[in-house]
């Protein structure tokens, strides 16, 4: 049987949140010391730790089947490679700094200017799509420090708390684009991989679903029912269950986190009493 061949990231913080994302989805993950590849025991992939610069030219190529990246590492390579489902993980902008003291925050204070930064191509986009002309130097690793030194009047990195940013003297002034974790797949898959594809995808949306979506229970005035059943958003219809106590019933149902605290107040007044909010685990639909 075929194998779905899944690169991710070698190591840090992409590394670990993709880990933890497939143990979610029920995958066993044994790594041993410095293992490159590692084969899963209880699903049909195998892991391949790559150099996160590398991984879109495999998929392009075809030596990986799948992977787990960024987008802002497909908008910098320049490949056309599907996206399957946005992952909701390692959210990070990449954005133009300046030092502190630099008044002019608009993009034109780019203008002639030099920009380190180790997105070259992301950069001279959103220059071109701008009008202005400024001189890129490419550097691999830390660029906050390049204005510090002369090299540079600004730069153009990833931006995820700007605490980097803070601690070198620079402030953000334009966000180029927004990216997050993304799992990608090769164009060249055939209808075996495609299928232990979906297998996988069915999985990981029912761990995004549950990560995004809570339990809610309540206890509700059983002349009460109808209006709080109308104020929750909810799958179908919510679970009623009759309490002990005469005339009330324990209403359960399934509440979005961020609509939650839009409607507690609404749920309050229509006499929900007793509200529990409780985490799901994982949510098929």
């Amino acid at each position: 049987m075929s194998k779905l061949k899944i690169a991710i990231q070698k190591s840090g913080r992409l590394n670990e949140d993709s880990i933890k994302l497939l143990k979610s989805c029920g995958i066993n993950i044994k790594n041993g010391i410095d293992q490159l590849k590692v084969e899963v025991s209880n699903f049909p992939i195998e892991l391949l730790y790559l150099r996160n610069s590398d991984i879109p030219q495999y998929l392009e190529d075809g030596v990986v089947d799948v992977a787990i990246v960024g987008e802002n590492l497909l908008i910098e390579k320049q490949k056309k490679i599907e996206v399957v489902e946005k992952l909701g993980f390692s959210k990070c902008k990449v954005s133009l700094a300046v030092p502190k003291d630099v008044k002019d925050e608009t993009i034109h204070f780019f203008e002639g200017k030099k920009i380190a930064t180790s997105y070259p191509n992301t950069v001279q986009s959103y220059l071109d799509k701008n009008n202005i002309k400024a001189d890129i130097h490419v550097i691999s690793g830390s660029v906050e420090i390049a204005p510090n030194i002369g090299l540079a009047d600004g730069i153009c990195d990833i931006v995820s708390s700007g605490s980097t940013l803070f601690k070198n003297g620079l402030k953000e002034t334009q966000v180029i684009l927004k990216s997050e974790a993304v799992l990608v797949k090769s164009k060249s898959l055939d209808e075996e991989k495609e299928d232990i594809l979906a297998r996988l995808l069915f999985r990981i949306q029912a761990v995004l679903r549950a990560k995004n979506t809570k339990y809610i229970l309540m206890n509700v005035p059983n002349k009460n029912i109808k209006k709080v059943t109308s104020i929750l958003p909810v799958l179908k219809s919510p679970t009623i269950l009759p309490l002990a106590k005469e005339g009330w019933s324990s209403l359960h149902s399934v509440i979005k986190e961020e609509e939650f605290w839009d409607v507690i107040d609404e749920l309050k007044f229509a006499g929900a009493e007793g509200i529990l909010v409780v985490p799901i685990d994982k949510m098929v639909v």
